[in-house]
């Protein structure tokens, strides 16, 4: 008994400290549990801090969008309407040209030459149509005046000769062979003298008025020709629809060029680059925040520290595709758009073509 009694004082020892021990472990875990409370309010209170930042201004007052920087007049193609070789190519990137300059000259050589024939027919219709119109000349009258009279007095002469040729055959003095000589001879001279008088009376007369319209049709046919060969000759001729700025030549002296509707083969991109504006690509749900009228800034890689201000004056009223696309190659490129036409201030100078963010004031400025 006494054996036993004497462990007591251990089990007692071990009890003691077994409670100490839970209670240690106790509080180790009550902290572990207020750090990892801590450490998660920490991560939300960062993570809404965050998003905070990025979304309550931003969202709010601006919204944002990728564009490109274009001219007024947008780029227009400038090519040909008939097919052909290039003769000359007279102007050159970057140039200023003025409207209605002669940009590129097609060989033409054939086209020239119709229009020369042209030309020559509309001259021999207006002779022929004057001729018809005014009549004949003064002498022309006189002359077949004096025809007339000449084959009268012979037509006279033979009469006289045939009448008394009639009375010695009834005599008997002459054959029937003089007879019918004398009579053969009056008979010509007679139809002589109706076709002189015939064309005395053509010459005199006036000209009748079917033969006035027949010769104006001529001349107008001639003159229509012409005019279709000059059109089509001054199609080898290109030349610039406004004045504006070469941004690109396609095409070099001795290329051939097509006109087919399908593939156009433009010569030449132009501009009119006195003012700037920017397409804008806006999110399908940001539509409902852009209006005319609204602010703008833009800001490109290319020039740092810098915005770019203007003015929407145009929003599309149909949803597209994307314009604008990035080098990012998960960007996703069929999400729906609305364009957007930015108008930038006077006085802003940058490159046609050039990629730029848009930051669209929402708000009041």
């Amino acid at each position: 008994m006494a054996r036993n009694m004497n462990w007591s004082p251990p089990m007692a020892v071990s009890l003691k400290l077994t409670r100490t021990h839970w209670i240690i472990a106790t509080a180790l875990v009550a902290a572990l549990a207020l750090g990892t409370l801590a450490l998660h309010s920490s991560g939300n209170d960062k993570s809404a801090a965050a998003s905070a930042a990025s979304q309550p201004l931003i969202n709010k007052t601006v919204v944002a969008g990728p564009g490109l920087i274009e001219p007024d007049s947008e780029d227009v193609k400038v090519g040909s309407e008939i097919a052909g070789k290039l003769k000359q190519v007279l102007a050159e990137e970057g140039d200023q040209v003025k409207k209605g300059q002669v940009l590129a000259v097609l060989v033409n050589d054939d086209y020239l030459a119709q229009v020369e024939a042209s030309r020559a027919q509309v001259h021999q219709a207006q002779a022929a149509y004057d001729k018809v119109l005014n009549g004949s000349r003064p002498q022309e009258r006189k002359q077949s005046f004096a025809s007339m009279q000449q084959a009268e007095t012979v037509e006279a002469n033979a009469r006289s000769d045939f009448e008394r040729r009639q009375k010695l055959f009834d005599a008997g003095v002459i054959s029937k062979e003089d007879f019918d000589h004398a009579g053969r001879d009056f008979k010509v001279a007679e139809d002589q003298f109706e076709a002189s008088k015939q064309q005395f009376h053509l010459i005199d007369d006036r000209q009748r008025d079917e033969d006035i319209a027949s010769a104006k049709a001529q001349l107008e046919f001639a003159r229509a020709q012409l005019d279709g060969n000059e059109a089509i000759y001054q199609k080898t001729f290109l030349r610039a629809p406004f004045d504006g700025t070469i941004l690109r030549k396609h095409h070099r002296t001795g290329e051939s060029i097509t006109n087919s509707s399908v593939t156009p083969d433009p010569v030449f991109t132009m501009g009119d680059v006195a003012g700037l504006r920017v397409r804008v690509d806006v999110d399908e749900t940001d539509v409902s925040r852009v209006a005319n009228g609204q602010r703008v800034y833009c800001v490109a890689a290319a020039y740092p520290d810098q915005k770019f201000w203007g003015r929407i004056i145009r929003v599309a009223r149909q949803l597209g595709h994307k314009n604008v696309l990035t080098d990012e190659p998960k960007e996703k490129v069929d999400t729906k758009i609305i364009e957007t036409l930015v108008q930038l201030d006077p006085g802003v100078h940058l490159p046609v073509g050039l990629r730029v963010d848009a930051y669209i004031q929402t708000t009041p400025q």
